[in-house]
């Protein structure tokens, strides 16, 4: 099989390669050059129609897109250590977790970045004062998250998983975009430090 993906800072590519790092899945990643939009190109939209990556080509050809399906592939091929809860609770409440961050931190990360920042103006039309009102909801987000990992260790609970890669990941990535994490959230600080010192934040 083959997994294309783009290096960092690109967030969903990495959220697959800190999952595969946490199962000891040794999977080289296919690199697909965003910066001169190899992933535009009509060879990597005969896998993914919607030009991006990740995509996960298995060896009979199938081709899996979008990060939590390619984590719910390995997941299933390899179930330990499980990242996506064991009971139907744990699995619950990891997923909703996941919807959560997805809508209401991965949003204005992704609205500040497409509209606001200089390095994504030749791409595409910027709506400058919309991109730039998302860093006020993305601290708004970052407050909300403080006060529910409140008691917590990890985000869907006791145990590290994919919620927590999917918050990973776009917290590093808004880092990266210049919106850093608020000194005041002191319970979001601390997550991220605990899961920064895994030997998988370094995928």
């Amino acid at each position: 099989m083959i997994l294309y993906g783009a290096p960092m800072p690109a967030p969903n590519p990495r959220r697959v390669r800190i999952f595969l790092a946490e199962k000891g899945i040794d999977l080289p990643e296919t690199p697909v050059n965003m910066m001169k939009r190899e992933h535009k190109s009509e060879e990597h939209k005969a896998r993914n129609s919607l030009g991006q990556v990740p995509t996960l080509e298995l060896d009979d050809g199938t081709c899996i897109s979008e990060t939590v399906s390619i984590c719910r592939y390995f997941e299933a091929v390899q179930p330990e250590p499980p990242l996506f809860g064991t009971t139907p609770v744990e699995q619950a409440l990891v997923d909703m977790w996941i919807r959560r961050i997805e809508f209401t931190v991965m949003t204005p990360v992704g609205m500040y970045w497409r509209h606001a920042h200089p390095r994504t103006a030749a791409l595409l039309t910027q709506y400058k004062d919309f991109g730039e009102s998302n860093a006020a909801t993305y601290k708004g987000a970052q407050k909300w998250l403080d006060r529910e990992l409140d008691g917590k260790a990890f985000v869907a609970g006791d145990r590290y998983s994919m919620a927590d890669i999917c918050l990973q990941s776009t917290v590093d990535f808004a880092e990266w975009i210049g919106l850093p994490l608020e000194p005041e959230f002191a319970n979001l600080k601390a997550w991220h430090e605990r899961v920064s010192a895994r030997p998988s934040a370094a995928a």
